[in-house]
């Protein structure tokens, strides 16, 4: 009898829980410690025993049910409208992110974050650095200067350390060349 009491009172609960991969596992575990405390009430155990396996459960169902809420409230919808509304928007989903961090996480974050590092960081990805110049820059440095590398070991030629530098900014120079050269024939960045 309070195996049935205690799947039809799960049934009812179930239905109001949206389903997600944690609150499904959360839910089978709750379900199973209630299978087994209701089979032992079956088998002869004492009345009080049962009576703390239902107000477990109710406390079980209680918390995964606050869980769900929670997590209900920090799904964001897909904000519309003016700037002033994306921009609180986005306030409150850093603030709630920046909560769940710890400190130097979130001191970092909020440096980061801040609209001044924000669009100086865009403009020098837009512009200086980047990703494919870089690339250019990187292997054309390792290309010459193991070349050189050989080359001086070879002729007995000692390396004053500049060689890495200069074949980076020849390889960046050819990067840039190349990139503006793609982006002017196909138009795409």
């Amino acid at each position: 009898m309070s195996e049935q009491l205690l799947n039809n009172e799960h049934e009812k609960n179930a239905e109001k829980i949206p389903q997600s991969p944690e609150v499904t596992a959360y839910a089978e575990k709750m379900r199973n410690n209630r299978e087994t405390e209701a089979k032992s009430v079956e088998q002869g155990n004492d009345t009080d025993k049962a009576r703390h396996g239902v107000e477990a459960a109710t406390k079980d169902r209680e918390k995964s049910e606050q869980r769900v809420a929670k997590h209900e409230l920090k799904q964001d919808k897909p904000v519309r409208g003016n700037a002033a509304s994306r921009n609180l928007a986005f306030k409150k989903t850093m603030k709630d992110a920046q909560s769940e961090m710890s400190t130097p996480s979130r001191a970092f974050s909020k440096v980061i974050h801040n609209k001044v590092v924000e669009k100086t960081s865009e403009a020098l990805g837009d512009t200086v650095a980047r990703p494919n110049v870089l690339l250019a820059g990187s292997l054309s440095a390792l290309i010459i200067t193991t070349g050189l590398y050989l080359w001086a070991r070879y002729v007995g030629y000692p390396l004053s350390g500049f060689e890495t530098i200069a074949a980076f900014i020849i390889g960046y120079l050819i990067g840039i060349i190349f990139d503006f050269t793609r982006v002017m024939i196909t138009g795409k960045r």
